[in-house]
């Protein structure tokens, strides 16, 4: 069936030529400007997942913020109060959570 879509090209082999190297083109500039840096931001996200350890502060998909209190394989156990534990799968954590810093009050 292809053979016959490619002899049908008017304008003989110089168009057909043009319309290849087209595709090319735009088949390049989607691999590098959509699916390169989703995989490499996919091999980070993995990579920060496997790191994760005791101590941690993390956030959740869901929008959770605790301390990692535990890793136990692919589970995680958050601490989100004083002596309340959540456990969650690995891959539900999202980033991990740095604190803003506070300016300190001035005194009047």
């Amino acid at each position: 069936m292809l053979p016959s879509i490619l002899l049908q090209a008017s304008g003989g082999s110089g168009a057909l030529v043009q319309q290849l190297l087209f595709f090319g083109a735009i088949f390049l500039v989607f691999y590098f400007f959509f699916i390169r840096p989703q995989q490499t931001k996919q091999k980070e996200q993995k990579k920060f997942r496997e790191a994760l350890k005791k101590g941690d502060q993390v956030v959740t998909i869901g929008g959770l913020h605790g301390r990692i209190y535990a890793v136990e394989g692919d589970q995680v156990v958050l601490e989100v109060d004083r002596s309340v534990k959540l456990t969650f799968e690995r891959t539900s954590i999202a980033q991990e959570y740095a604190p803003k810093a506070t300016p300190a009050t001035k005194a009047v």
